[in-house]
């Protein structure tokens, strides 16, 4: 007789939905705010003082009043940036100055030093008219005081170091980055730079998860590879989760004697899912120990691979404290045929490019075997082939997952 899961059949749906319940933001700790890209920020930056905080000079040139008209004027020095010079200007009067300097007590106005003739310390002014406060930034022009700059969940970026920087925020509390113990499992998994023996092959999931964990803005942590004995499967389980936030692990976890995972994570804490209705990854499992995610990927690269971006991905975003954990959504249209089975959702891999009409379009990788990682090399979107219906014709409409830059 056939070996029947206990697992009950969840849909892709029902699995996001029992991850989303039992994982939680990891907690705050504060960084130098220079060190904290990608980071999420865990509090509201506000901006102490106004920016800028003087009245200061849009561009080289001199400083007047505008009142005076576009007649000469005698210059009586000099207002370069990062100091402020005893100067004011009156009537008849102005001062050379450089961008980002203080304006010049009296003065209203800059005229560019291109909309000039100067004679020695005499000026001729060659702009047509002069507007009280053109080229002269005003306080608070940029950001005002007090004024809100960084909500809480902001991922900093360039921008954002800048801005920190700009408002003096020295020191910046943000969520943790999750760290994830990553393992294969199999006695017939050796490392790439061993040469496979009959029965043997080089372990490709580790290397790839690994990478898709630093993609999504983890750390991963090596576990290498657990043969299928129970003793040493356990002991690295146990390892991954003394050291890291969560455990992800690949093989293991089909119906077969040696898939050991399930049960001992059965064990050890509480299996939410083993089983899920989709194509690659059927037997993809989601358990906690602890409070610690555990994430079991099948053994096929691609299933492994498509697994993490539907169903680990976004778990580590919410643990590092983002609001947007989902990748983006968009119609797209066939460019061929793509047979597919009704039973389960497929995940099918896809180069998705933009047409003249502005619409997507996807052309499929090949061959979607679920050990054929050059499915996934290239690919820059998922077309979701719902379950219910059989084959796609060309041309028609399906919803894809965009995973890079079309």
């Amino acid at each position: 007789m056939p070996i029947k899961s206990p697992y009950p059949m969840l849909s892709v749906e029902e699995a996001l939905a029992l991850i989303q319940r039992h994982t939680a933001r990891l907690p705050v700790i504060e960084l130098p705010f220079w060190q904290a890209q990608g980071f999420v920020l865990a509090e509201d930056v506000f901006a102490s003082e106004p920016m800028p905080p003087f009245p200061a000079a849009a561009v080289d040139g001199y400083a007047v009043l505008a009142a005076d008209g576009i007649g000469p004027r005698q210059v009586i020095g000099d207002q370069a940036a990062g100091y402020v010079a005893d100067l004011r200007i009156n009537p008849g009067t102005a001062a050379r100055v450089t961008t980002g300097a203080p304006v010049p007590l009296g003065a209203d106005a800059v005229v560019m030093v291109e909309e000039v003739e100067a004679r020695g310390e005499q000026l001729d002014i060659l702009a047509d008219r002069i507007t009280p406060g053109s080229n002269i930034r005003p306080v608070g022009q940029d950001i005002e005081a007090n004024q809100l700059v960084l909500p809480e969940s902001t991922v900093l970026g360039p921008p954002e170091l800048g801005l920190l920087g700009t408002v003096g925020q020295t020191a910046v509390k943000v969520f943790r980055r999750p760290k994830v113990a990553v393992m294969s499992t199999g006695d017939e998994i050796i490392e790439p730079h061993e040469t496979p023996q009959p029965g043997q092959i080089r372990d490709a999931n580790r290397f790839g998860l690994m990478g898709a964990v630093r993609q999504a803005g983890a750390d991963p942590i090596d576990l290498g590879i657990v043969r299928d004995k129970a003793g040493s499967l356990e002991e690295t389980i146990e390892r991954g989760l003394a050291e890291a936030d969560a455990l992800l692990t690949s093989g293991g976890v089909s119906m077969g004697q040696l898939d050991l995972v399930k049960p001992y994570l059965a064990r050890r804490g509480t299996v939410h899912f083993g089983r899920v209705n989709t194509k690659p990854g059927k037997p993809v499992t989601f358990a906690t120990v602890e409070g610690k995610p555990c994430f079991a990927m099948p053994g096929f690269p691609v299933s492994a691979l498509v697994s993490f971006e539907i169903f680990v991905r976004p778990a580590l975003l919410k643990m590092a404290g983002h609001t947007e954990i989902y990748r983006p959504r968009e119609p797209v249209i066939l460019a061929q045929p793509l047979s597919h089975t009704a039973a389960r959702t497929e995940f099918q891999r896809v180069v998705l490019r933009r047409r003249v009409d502005g619409r997507l379009e996807a052309s499929t990788t090949g061959f979607q075997g679920s050990g054929r990682l050059l499915s996934m090399v290239g690919a820059n979107g998922l077309v979701i082939l719902p379950q219910g219906q059989s084959d796609f014709e060309a041309g028609e409409v399906v919803e894809a997952l965009i995973l890079d830059r079309v």
